[in-house]
C-alpha cells in the first residue's frame, strides 16, 4: 500500500465515487506549500481587487446616521460612483492591500489548527473548522487592525453627512487637511494623527470589537462551510454535481448564514474604529439608541452581497488552489 493509500485510508473525509476513493477535503499535510503560498497570495489579491468596493459601501453605510446619506446599497453604490467615480469605489485599497500578509498567516494557522487536531484525535470536520476559524481569524486580526483603521479612515474621508436638525458636514473624524493633496499624504497624515491622538494604541482602536466581529464570523463561516458540504454531498452525488461546484454552493450558504447572525458585531466595530466617541460599552449603548433593531439590517444587504460573491469566489480560488498544489501521490484521488 502506498503512503497516500495510506492517508486516504485514515481521512475522516474519505468518500466513494464509482466505486474508487476520493479526497473531500484535501489536508494540510497533502499541500506542496511552495506552490499554495504564492498561488494562495495571488488569489487573495485578486479577489480583494474585485470585491473591494462592497467594503467601501458597507462602511459608508454602516456609519451614516439612518439613510442620511444614502437610501440604500445601490443608492450608495450610484452615488459614490456619480460623485467620485470609480476611484471612490477603491478609496483606501493601497492601504488595505498590505493585508495580504494576514492572508498567509490567516490561511496557515487555519489549516496548522485543524491538522493539530486531527492528529489529536478530533475527526468532526466542522468542530475543528470553527476552532481553526476563530485560531485563523484572532492570528489575522492582529495584523490586519492597523491598516484596517487607517483604510477606514480613507474610505469616509470627505463623506457629506446630514443630520435631522444640524449643518450639513462632511466626515472627518481626525480633522485633517485632505483637499488638494495627494492620496499618499493624505494616508501619512490619519497615520500622524492617529498617532498624535492616540499614540501606537490608536492603530488598535477597535481592536477588541474586531476580535468580537471577526473571529465569530469566522469561526462560524468554516463551521457552517462544512456543515453544508456534508448536506449537500447527500443530494447531490459528484455523479450529478462537480465537487468543486458544491464546495462554493456550500461556501454561500454559509457566507450567507453567518452574515445574517453577526452584523449588529460589525456594525459596532465600523463606528467605534471611525467615530472615535466614547468607550466600547458607550459606542453599542449609543448605536442602540440610534438604531434600535435596525442594527441587524444595517448595511446588511451590501454585506449579502459581498458575503455571497466573497463565499464564492474565495472557496472557488482557494479549493482550486489546493488541488494545483497537491502533492503527486494525492493527485489520482483528486476530484475536480
Amino acid at each position: 500500500m502506498t503512503p497516500a493509500s495510506k492517508e486516504i485510508g485514515r481521512c475522516p473525509e474519505r468518500c466513494e465515487m464509482d466505486t474508487q476513493p476520493y479526497i473531500r477535503t484535501i489536508e494540510w499535510e497533502m499541500l506542496d506549500k511552495r506552490k499554495f503560498i504564492p498561488m494562495s497570495i495571488a488569489s487573495s489579491f485578486s479577489i480583494r481587487c474585485l470585491l473591494y468596493p462592497f467594503t467601501v459601501i458597507k462602511t459608508r453605510l454602516q456609519i451614516q446616521h439612518h439613510h442620511s446619506v444614502y437610501s440604500g446599497t445601490f443608492d450608495a453604490f450610484r452615488k459614490t460612483f456619480v460623485h467620485e467615480g470609480v476611484s471612490g469605489l477603491y478609496r483606501g485599497f493601497w492601504v488595505s492591500a498590505f493585508q495580504l500578509v494576514s492572508g498567509v498567516a490567516y490561511i496557515t494557522t487555519y489549516e496548522t489548527v485543524r491538522h493539530a487536531l486531527q492528529k489529536c484525535g478530533v475527526q468532526d470536520s466542522r468542530m475543528r473548522a470553527l476552532a481553526g476559524g476563530g485560531a485563523a481569524s484572532l492570528v489575522g486580526q492582529t495584523i490586519i487592525v492597523p491598516f484596517d483603521v487607517i483604510s477606514q479612515h480613507l474610505m469616509v474621508l470627505g463623506q457629506v453627512e446630514a443630520r435631522p436638525g444640524k449643518k450639513t458636514r462632511k466626515l472627518n473624524p481626525l480633522r485633517i487637511q485632505y483637499e488638494n493633496i495627494s492620496k499618499r499624504r493624505i494616508a501619512l497624515e490619519i497615520i500622524k494623527e492617529v498617532y498624535k491622538q492616540d499614540g501606537l494604541r490608536g492603530f488598535y482602536r477597535g481592536y477588541f470589537a474586531s476580535i468580537c466581529a471577526y473571529v465569530p464570523n469566522s469561526a462560524l463561516w468554516w463551521s457552517f462551510y462544512h456543515f453544508y458540504q456534508e448536506q449537500l454531498v447527500k443530494v447531490l452525488p459528484p455523479s450529478l454535481c462537480p465537487l468543486l461546484l458544491m464546495q462554493c454552493l456550500s461556501a454561500t450558504l454559509g457566507g450567507v448564514t453567518t452574515t445574517a447572525l453577526t452584523n449588529p458585531l460589525d456594525c459596532v466595530r465600523a463606528r467605534y474604529q471611525i467615530q472615535r466617541a466614547g468607550t466600547l460599552p458607550e459606542t453599542v449603548g449609543a448605536l442602540w439608541m440610534e438604531e434600535r433593531w435596525r442594527i441587524f439590517t444595517k448595511g446588511l444587504s451590501a454585506r449579502l452581497l459581498s458575503s455571497v460573491t466573497f463565499s464564492f469566489m474565495v472557496v472557488l480560488g482557494y479549493e482550486s488552489v489546493k488541488r494545483w498544489s497537491v502533492h503527486d501521490e494525492f493527485k489520482p484521488f483528486v476530484r475536480w
